[in-house]
């Protein structure tokens, strides 16, 4: 069957589920004994650490099954994944079934009886380590993390006392300084205030004085204008 019908199908499954109100029974029940899960339809760029990265959002991954090819070891797109805990198939199962990773559609199914591969002399040792330990954290990581949460909630003794500012000696030089500082930040304000002020004035007087200028000679040329057409006026007289 083709991958994109199965997702369609694993969808339907899930949308016909949730329709169903007050449904005692889950079609996940039947895979309620394994905690492996199929996930097909990688991109080939993608490595194990990569899909433990993505599919460790709903669960603890312990161990990991990235099919390659004995001759290559390129990986085939698809890949086999067991959860700590068996709930954490339904979630990745429903949520990641059918999405886009690097636009590729994936497909994420139930498996029912996996069974891990037998070690052979082709595997490396990175696969063959996987194989046998899975990628589950140990319990020296364990407990060193929780050391790491000890030393982190320390808190410190109430009884000791803090020590006050006012005991601090200040030095005289630095806060003369810092004043000076004020000061000649403030001064620095003031005068680019008073430039500003004075060049605004400027721009107004000039534009006063090009509408005067503009007004006089508006002015003029209506009196020599107006001067022939009165001699006329008196030469008819």
């Amino acid at each position: 069957m083709n991958p994109l019908t199965n997702t369609r199908n694993i969808t339907k499954l899930s949308q016909k589920e949730l329709s169903i109100n007050g449904g005692k029974t889950s079609w996940h029940d039947e895979y309620r004994d394994s905690a492996w899960i199929f996930v097909g339809g990688l991109p080939y760029d993608l490595s194990e650490g990569d899909v433990v990265a993505v599919f460790s959002q709903y669960g603890e991954i312990v161990n990991i099954n990235m099919v390659r090819d004995k001759l290559t070891g390129k990986q085939k797109g698809f890949a086999f994944l067991c959860y700590e805990d068996q709930r954490s198939t339904i979630l990745a199962v429903d949520n990641f079934n059918g999405i886009k990773i690097l636009s590729r559609i994936i497909r994420v199914d139930h498996v029912k009886d996996y069974k891990p591969p037998k070690d052979s002399d082709k595997l490396d040792d990175v696969t063959r380590k996987l194989m046998a330990e899975g990628c589950a954290p140990n319990k020296e990581m364990i407990e060193a993390a929780e050391d790491e949460e000890v030393l982190l909630d320390y808190t410190p003794d109430p009884t000791l006392k803090m020590i006050k500012s006012e005991a601090i000696p200040k030095d005289p030089e630095g806060c003369e300084r810092s004043k000076k500082k004020k000061e000649a930040k403030k001064s620095n304000k003031r005068k680019s205030k008073k430039k500003k002020s004075s060049k605004s004035k400027r721009k107004k007087r000039k534009q006063q004085q090009s509408t005067s200028e503009s007004n006089s000679d508006s002015a003029s040329e209506d009196s020599s204008e107006n001067s022939p057409r009165r001699e006329k006026k008196r030469r008819i007289r």
